[in-house]
């Protein structure tokens, strides 16, 4: 787990990392026979329970005791915004659907109803965890470091008289107070937005009125007590706003007032067959998007039940959707509690990305194209910085005088983006760019409309990929004169063209002059920016046609090689499996005897270890204070073993809905990094969740005189990244 201390790995897990080792695979069963059992029905797990056992992973982080104190803060954040994406996209989908009629059911079987109601019982159970971490142990660890979230009633004098001056100045003049009553109707609540139910009522008599106040979004949550003071004291901004109502409703008395918090569905549609411009109609369904149907209610504890009452009836919202919240509502905020408090000693120890030891620059400057002549290199991020690699890669590509082409795909990067600047100075130079910018990344969508236009205005051609697919795959081709030959040099990966995340996602990507891959890329652009209808490639792997069947076949393989007497091994890294095929296909290589490993973020739907189908199949998952990324696949063959990286998770949406790519990786010097990773990851001695036959995951735990390491502490010390 992250802050571990790397020194504790064991001999043992050092032999995994040996280049020479070999895949060090455990005692499991052999074949179950030579004609595969029949599938039992009852072989998926729920995807949308399996996500919350996702996020449950994310708490159990912030729950460690071993985890640095703000770091758990962060994650107690992390859980939060996690769960509002899953509110606003799985449960709206499947509220839609059951709303629609669509009588849809995953592999599991359960109907629509009762997946939202488990989903409802288990996110209680979550959000009360969240709540006591945050409010019985968090808070208290903070406040003993001198990190203090106050309440009005903690302030002095001096300091409140502070705030009153703050709240008149900043905060008062941008508040509306909306009052309800037959003259004024129920006002329309933002999702996410955070907002006090007040009630109030004449000090002469007569009836409690509603009214609701919004919380500005435009001010910070956490409002400073005192910056000349040492620790850090802050208050939160509804706090400040509620012993101010006064202000608000002159001459009325204020009975009583509660925050509370509404979801919405934030799910955008786009007819692409009927819109033409695409851009135009992705604008108008985002100005639409805040008005989505009400998915989930977050109250304040304390709340009376008559204005609960009055707020379920007004939202016409589900009981079983609303969650009372104890403490806070919103622990995203933490992330400013975060940033403000300047305690290194509270954080994961700071780290330096080092650049790839064939990008490493000497006396003489060496072009990333005269190093990729002499051969492939694979970067891996954090680890490996991305400045000196992918980021150097296509502004060198910019600059230099022969390259004739640069075509990209952008699907989410950030909002100074050196990546794109290059391509614009790459335009203003004179070179041919081609930009695919994926409009439809979820989120993203109006930073994307915003490239977009940039790019556009800078003369680069900008395309939007194919109707009725979201173009995810991470490529970047160069096309270079180099005398009388046309050369090209290609990048693929498997996370984002972003300078941000690449700091914090793990992923790989593979930097290349071999020409196969190179034609490989020049046919898949034509794919997406012409009429072209190529789905055979010779390194590469496309979906929507050839993952899903080109994986299964590798499968097959494997069986058929444990079936003639040899080993059979798969290994996938991936953030989420629900697809049902690939799923049976791992199934039926157990059942012959094929040893199965699988590191999965997020999402699976898969049973490992039980009996009869799936007990040569291990899953785990590991998270840590980089997000896990990539998506790796081995095949064992027999001895010569073949790794795939790319883009595509193992679900319906990456394999049937979108442009995903995957490259073979051919190196021998890439092929071992990917292997140590591979082997490290499943060591009996590393920090990992494991899922069981029953669908519960549980924390690997160590022995006091062997404590598991991280794999990320781990590989952090292998590339010497760890600064100071």
């Amino acid at each position: 787990m992250a802050g571990t201390d790397p020194a504790a790995s064991s001999a043992g897990l050092e032999e995994v990392l040996d280049p020479v080792a070999g895949p060090g695979l455990p005692d499991r069963p052999g074949p179950v026979s030579a004609t595969d059992r029949p599938l039992p029905e009852d072989r998926f797990l729920n995807r949308e329970l399996s996500w919350l056992d996702f996020n449950a992973r994310v708490l159990a982080l912030a729950e460690d005791q071993r985890t640095p104190l703000l770091e758990r803060a962060k994650f107690l954040a992390i859980f939060a915004s996690n769960l509002d994406e899953f509110y606003m996209v799985r449960v709206a989908g499947l509220k839609r659907r059951l709303s629609a009629g669509l009588p849809v059911r995953g592999g599991d079987g359960l109907p629509l109803r009762t997946q939202l109601e488990l989903v409802a019982g288990k996110a209680a159970t979550l959000v009360a965890r969240h709540a006591a971490c945050f409010v019985d142990d968090v808070l208290p660890g903070l406040a003993a470091e001198g990190i203090r979230l106050l309440r009005w009633s903690d302030l002095g004098d001096a300091e409140r008289e502070r705030l009153r001056a703050y709240f008149r100045e900043q905060i008062f003049p941008v508040l509306t107070p909306l009052a309800v009553d037959p003259a004024h109707p129920f006002p329309y609540i933002s999702g996410r937005s955070l907002n006090l139910a007040v009630s109030v009522r004449d000090p002469d008599g007569g009836p409690e009125l509603f009214a609701r106040v919004k919380v500005p979004n435009n001010v910070p949550r956490f409002v400073r007590v005192d910056r000349d003071q040492p620790g850090v004291r802050m208050l939160p901004v509804e706090d400040l706003i509620s012993v101010h109502l006064g202000q608000l409703f002159s001459g009325m008395q204020v009975v009583e007032c509660h925050l509370f918090r509404v979801t919405r569905n934030a799910e955008v549609e786009v007819d692409e067959d009927r819109d033409e411009d695409l851009l135009q109609a992705l604008e108008r369904e985002l100005a639409r998007r805040r008005f989505g149907p009400p998915v989930r209610l977050e109250v304040a504890a304390s709340i009376s039940d008559h204005m609960l009452e009055l707020l379920i009836r007004e939202l016409d919202m589900d009981t079983q959707d609303v969650l009372r919240v104890r403490g806070l509502l919103d622990l995203s905020a933490l992330w400013q509690l975060y940033g403000e408090a300047d305690r290194p000693d509270l954080k994961d120890p700071p780290f330096v990305p080092a650049t790839h030891p064939r990008l490493t620059e000497g006396e003489v400057p060496r072009s990333v194209f005269a190093t990729l002549r002499d051969g492939d290199v694979l970067v891996h991020h954090p680890y490996h910085s991305f400045a000196t690699s992918v980021q150097r890669f296509v502004e060198q590509a910019a600059a230099d005088p022969n390259v004739l082409a640069i075509k990209q795909t952008l699907y989410r990067t950030s909002g100074d983006s050196p990546i794109v600047d290059a391509l614009v100075d790459a335009a203003a130079a004179g070179k041919q760019v081609v930009v695919l910018v994926e409009l439809k990344a979820r989120f993203d969508e109006v930073a994307n409309i915003g490239w977009a236009r940039t790019l556009e205005r800078a003369g680069c051609h900008v395309v939007y990929g194919l109707v009725g697919l979201k173009t995810h795959c991470k490529t970047a081709l160069v096309v270079r004169q180099e005398g009388n030959q046309i050369r090209r040099y290609c990048h693929i990966g498997t996370g984002n063209y972003h300078p941000k995340t690449a700091r914090l996602y793990e992923d790989f990507g593979m930097l290349t002059a071999d020409p196969e891959i190179g034609a490989d890329l020049t046919d898949l652009f034509n794919v997406l920016t012409g009429y072209s209808r190529q789905t055979a490639y010779r390194r590469l792997l496309v979906a929507p046609q050839g993952i899903r069947s080109g994986l299964i076949e590798r499968i097959e393989r494997e069986i058929t090689h444990v079936r003639l007497g040899m080993p059979g091994l798969v290994q996938f890294k991936v953030n989420a499996l629900v697809d049902e095929e690939i799923t049976d296909a791992l199934y039926r290589a157990s059942q012959a005897g094929v040893h199965v490993d699988l590191i999965i973020r997020g999402m699976c739907t898969l049973r490992p270890g039980a009996p009869g189908f799936s007990e040569n199949i291990r899953v785990r998952s590991i998270l840590g204070r980089f997000l896990e990324h990539s998506r790796v696949f081995r095949f064992g063959n027999n001895g010569d073993a073949e790794f795939w990286i790319g883009s595509a998770d193992l679900m319906h949406r990456n394999l049937d809905r979108r442009v995903e790519a995957l490259v073979q990786v051919s190196d021998p010097v890439a092929r071992a990094e990917l292997d140590h990773v591979l082997q490290a990851a499943m060591s009996p001695d590393v920090d990992a969740f494991e899922l069981g036959a029953d669908g519960s995951w549980t924390r690997r735990s160590g022995t006091p005189g062997a404590p598991l390491v991280h794999l990320q502490d781990l590989l952090l010390r292998r590339v010497g990244s760890t600064a100071g």
